[in-house]
């Protein structure tokens, strides 16, 4: 499909999250991976979904820059499908398993002003693992683990890399370099338990 323009982009986000639609995100080019979800939120830079998987549950929150997305879409058969599998997981109760509703419930300002701002200082604050994609990258690579320090045009990750587990690595990423990042699922959750065990970090 071809790109959409970013007016597009934001009227499609903006009539999801007001008539509460499953959509595709399309953010990363020439790749067959995308974002399904709910939009919470929009600002100028950034939209904040609740993320659903291919089995139809809730894995966390995605926050995505609207530049970076090629289109979005609506009513595909995936998606309806990935509807049928969400009746699945509310009947069997796997649907929430990570409380992300429940901590958006609780949280509502979480939704509200600078999106970004909001997932990094949540991030941060709490030492919570973070999924990080990047520009330079382009989906190519994600970079899993802590935000060690930050700023209002930086933040120093460190992650650790699964092909090579001799030691935590660094990486200084421009805040504008940011394509999107995801918290409080089943990466950040799998991210805690190897800083955990083989870098003895809480």
């Amino acid at each position: 499909m071809a790109k959409m323009k970013l007016n597009e982009i934001r009227a499609q986000l903006v009539i999801a999250r007001q008539q509460g639609t499953l959509i595709e995100v399309h953010n990363i080019p020439n790749d067959d991976y995308f974002n399904v979800g709910f939009v919470l939120a929009i600002d100028s830079l950034f939209c904040l979904l609740i993320s659903i998987d291919w089995d139809g549950k809730i894995n966390g929150l995605i926050a995505i820059r609207l530049s970076s997305i090629e289109y979005v879409a609506k009513g595909t058969d995936y998606l309806m499908t990935i509807s049928e599998k969400t009746k699945v997981a509310h009947q069997y109760h796997y649907f929430d398993i990570w409380q992300v509703q429940k901590f958006i419930d609780n949280h509502p300002d979480y939704t509200k002003g600078d999106l970004l701002n909001n997932v990094l200082n949540d991030s941060f604050t709490n030492q919570l693992p973070v999924v990080i994609g990047t520009a330079k990258y382009k989906g190519a690579d994600d970079f899993e683990g802590v935000i060690a320090s930050r700023d209002r045009v930086k933040l120093t990750l460190h992650y650790f890399n699964e092909h090579d587990l001799s030691s935590m690595w660094t990486y200084d990423i421009l805040l504008a370099q940011l394509d999107y990042v995801r918290v409080r699922g089943t990466q950040a959750a799998t991210t805690r338990q190897v800083l955990y065990d083989i870098f003895d970090q809480q």
